[in-house]
């Protein structure tokens, strides 16, 4: 579905863009766009930027944004809108996949990186897994630390050029491309670091608990 004009300009109307076309110095080309197949087994290319989402719709006016890293940290950090947006910035090339099979390829995610964030936090040594917290009813999303600080990973207020609206999970949202896409935490507000797994909201509805696209990891453990 659309959602309104912000759809309509985010429709791909020609080929997606291969990675050796990206010509910007810096740009973070996530290793998956390299692959021959880009699409995984039992997805498809869509041209649009579907919606989806478990509950509701949130609306978070960046001037109430805040964001908590906590759990097995060094210290416990709080960074409102303004201090995000004064951290180092990344922009990431990556293609997206959404569990429902449809893949969306050659998106440019622009941000925050994970290891930036982390970094500011400290990473005690027993942390093995990470719990993203999002706005919507307490929606959590489980996975482990070395996923989540891949070098492609972000947590990204900007797609594709222009900022992310409430309906694809702005003002940030999570982006870890390598995982299908429920992973990727939509209106996150914490990242907290933990040393046992602990299932999110779909992981605990059924879904896989890693969620890799090339294995097909949907469903089940």
């Amino acid at each position: 579905m659309f959602d309104s004009e912000h759809d309509h300009a985010k429709y791909q109307s020609g080929e997606p863009a291969k990675p050796d076309e990206i010509t910007e110095e810096g740009i973070i080309i996530s290793p998956d766009t390299y692959r021959d197949q880009r699409i995984p087994p039992g997805q498809s290319r869509t041209r649009k930027w579907p919606i989806l989402h478990a509950s509701y719709v949130p609306n978070v006016p960046t001037e109430d944004w805040q964001l908590k890293i906590f759990g097995l940290v060094e210290k416990e950090i709080d960074l409102d809108w303004d201090q995000f947006q004064a951290l180092p910035r990344c922009k990431v090339f990556a293609d997206f996949h959404c569990v429902t099979r449809w893949s969306r390829l050659s998106n440019i995610w622009e941000g925050v990186s994970t290891q930036t964030l982390l970094k500011l936090a400290g990473v005690k040594p027993e942390a093995k897994y990470v719990v993203c917290h999002a706005y919507d009813n307490g929606w959590t999303t489980n996975l482990p630390l070395e996923d989540f600080l891949a070098d492609d990973a972000l947590l990204a207020d900007t797609h594709d050029e222009m900022p992310i609206n409430d309906a694809h999970g702005g003002p940030v949202r999570g982006m870890v491309p390598r995982l299908y896409a429920w992973k990727s935490a939509k209106w996150i507000r914490g990242i907290e670091l933990i040393a046992r797994d602990k299932p999110g909201f779909w992981e605990r509805g059924g879904y896989h608990n890693h969620g890799d696209p090339w294995t097909e990891e949907r469903f089940g453990y």
